[in-house]
């Protein structure tokens, strides 16, 4: 599965480019999608600025000009629009995406990744959910690590609970919306993003690539299910 960053280097290449690859990332990335609409939209519009006309008493003549002043005012505008370019992609571009944000903050906390039947203590996990107010109903998979986390300005439970599948890491992300599941894989992480109407979303990783992404949602899925909202 290509992932964002692989994704955004091909589009800056050509944003144009037809591969079913791109596409496909691209339909399954809110993310990517808002970075390649705003992409094409600079395109246009620095399209639309190159081809624009200076009225004729704007024009400065360059004739009897010492060749070696043409050749610098030829310099000059290249550096110009240089920086035009990049300053327009700078600003067009959005920040880190929301799976990669997920996937730098797993990359800080390699400990959690433990496979165990030994539960967190109740009263930790109740301490850690309680923010985000959400209950594990009874029957839900061992959680074997929680922690109060910060990400992107808030506290999100951080949960590490383990499946059939192995341990995977769950973030409750009740300050961020995504409009349908995204999946990611990046820097050696699996996973999926899927919504939760009224609560954010809910991100779900696995280490490797041993899990298939259509498994991963599926226990996402499970794991939304087996959460309570109090409030």
């Amino acid at each position: 599965m290509m992932d964002c960053a692989h994704y955004r280097r091909s589009m800056m290449a050509d944003p144009h480019d037809a591969d079913p690859a791109l596409s496909e990332h691209r339909e399954s990335c809110h993310d990517c999608n808002l970075y390649t609409l705003r992409l094409l939209r600079f395109e246009s519009r620095l399209e639309r600025a190159l081809g624009v006309a200076l009225p004729s008493d704007k024009v400065v003549p360059l004739r009897g000009l010492p060749a070696y002043r043409k050749s610098w005012l030829a310099m000059a505008a290249s550096v110009l629009l240089a920086f035009v370019v990049a300053g327009g992609l700078w600003l067009g571009a959005p920040g880190p995406s929301l799976a990669a944000d997920v996937v730098t903050h797993m990359r800080q906390e390699p400990q959690a990744w433990r496979r165990t039947d030994v539960p967190v203590p109740s009263v930790k996990l109740q301490e850690v959910l309680r923010d985000s107010h959400l209950r594990l109903a009874a029957g839900a998979d061992v959680v074997s690590y929680a922690n109060s986390c910060a990400f992107r300005g808030h506290q999100v439970p951080h949960l590490v609970i383990q499946t059939e599948s192995g341990p995977v890491t769950v973030m409750v992300l009740v300050h961020e919306r995504v409009s349908k599941p995204v999946q990611f894989d990046e820097q050696g992480y699996r996973g999926v993003i899927v919504p939760v109407a009224g609560h954010g979303s809910l991100a779900v990783l696995t280490r490797g690539p041993a899990v298939d992404p259509k498994a991963i949602e599926h226990i996402a899925h499970r794991i939304l299910d087996s959460i309570v909202w109090t409030a």
